[in-house]
């Protein structure tokens, strides 16, 4: 069972995370901590719930945490970013949170099959890891996606993280979560007992 105090550790923990290696880029024109603000940021002007708003800010802290570094793409390796995070946030977080953010590569794979148009507004970094992790869906793949419970917060998740791309906007700062990351924490609790 969590704790408070094990909760205000994991936070501190994210925290450090994202003090430490949150100015890596990956071939974005903003950071990865800005990414997550922003991320976050539009999940919560869409007034999703909290969940979601947590999968949002932490969708990609696999990428803070895979060892092939900065440039894994520029090298061709797919670092499986969205199993990193949702592996080590399950930990913590129940899969309301995890379960979209493993499945977040996957919803663009199928927004790239099903809309032509989804494609032409991917990032250049973005449309690199694409090719990496296996472009498009076939149908088979898109029958097995759509079949994941999780599947259209996957793609909700998956419009708010390329909404959150934007070079200079001015979000709130990460200490402004922590509450909210406490309380999606305790939230496992309430499933588990």
């Amino acid at each position: 069972m969590t704790t408070r105090p094990a909760a205000d550790a994991f936070v501190a923990e994210l925290a450090d995370l994202f003090a430490r290696l949150g100015d890596l880029r990956y071939g974005e024109d903003v950071s990865q901590l800005e990414h997550a603000l922003q991320t976050a940021h539009h999940a919560k002007i869409d007034n999703a719930p909290p969940a979601m708003i947590v999968a949002a800010l932490l969708h990609d802290i696999g990428h803070l945490m895979q060892k092939a570094g900065e440039n894994a793409a520029d090298l061709g390796v797919d670092t499986r970013h969205e199993h990193i995070s949702a592996g080590y946030l399950a930990r913590a977080f129940s899969p309301a949170v995890t379960e979209p953010i493993r499945l977040h590569v996957a919803a663009k794979r199928y927004r790239v099959a099903v809309d032509p148009a989804y494609f032409k507004r991917l990032s250049k970094a973005s449309l690199q890891s694409l090719a990496l992790q296996g472009g498009p869906m076939s149908k088979a793949e898109i029958e097995a996606f759509l079949a994941e419970p999780a599947a259209q917060a996957a793609l909700r998740l998956r419009g708010y993280d390329e909404a959150g791309k934007a070079p200079d906007a001015e979000v709130a700062g990460f200490e402004t979560y922590h509450d909210q990351l406490r309380d999606q924490i305790d939230r496992l609790d309430e499933v588990s007992v």
